[in-house]
């Protein structure tokens, strides 16, 4: 046991989910959660956050921040921790800045924790500085998303990357948007 690396996931939900679904595929977050953090490797999972932002409660938004906040209650009831946002609408489109978010939180937590690796579970570019900041204070940075989601900058930041082809190869396909995770043996929506 006490060979065990100490490690903290950080999950950028949009980015993930996009990545997914450009497969054609539902997400299985206890399935990436698992891989990630895989004991039998010698990981030991301390945390895993999930960011997501949702969509301003305005009505042309009702389907999707409804998806959403169904996601947030499954995901609350498996263990994980969710760290939500709420959008602001921009035209027909919304935006969160869950990003920033993320950033601060990951960079604060793991310099309180000291994890002996960081995930950072997204292929968003934006956080190149974050896995720099991380690995300057001795933490080991892995970057886990699809090799063609993965911006360069990122994947140049980061100490190794973990591409999810294999997760995602064995994940079901979606059922036409409508279901975005499993929802496993709870059951939550009763």
């Amino acid at each position: 046991m006490n060979g065990n690396r100490r490690v903290l996931i950080f999950a950028d939900w949009d980015n993930i989910f996009l990545a997914a679904k450009s497969f054609n595929r539902k997400l299985d977050w206890l399935q990436v959660r698992d891989y990630l953090a895989n004991p039998k490797e010698g990981r030991e999972l301390i945390e895993m956050v999930i960011y997501v932002g949702l969509p301003p409660d305005r009505e042309r938004f009702e389907e999707q921040r409804k998806n959403k906040e169904k996601f947030v209650y499954w995901a609350k009831a498996n263990g994980f921790m969710v760290v939500t946002k709420e959008g602001k609408a921009k035209g027909e489109e919304y935006e969160t800045n869950i990003d920033v978010v993320m950033a601060m939180d990951a960079l604060e937590q793991a310099l309180q924790i000291k994890p002996d690796i960081v995930v950072l579970l997204t292929g968003d570019s934006d956080f190149a500085y974050l896995a720099e900041k991380l690995r300057r204070r001795g933490i080991r940075v892995e970057v886990a998303s699809v090799e063609q989601s993965l911006g360069n900058e990122l994947k140049n930041s980061a100490n190794s990357v973990v591409d999810l082809i294999e997760v995602f190869d064995g994940l079901p396909p979606q059922n036409n948007g409508r279901e975005h995770h499993r929802i496993g043996h709870a059951n939550v929506f009763d």
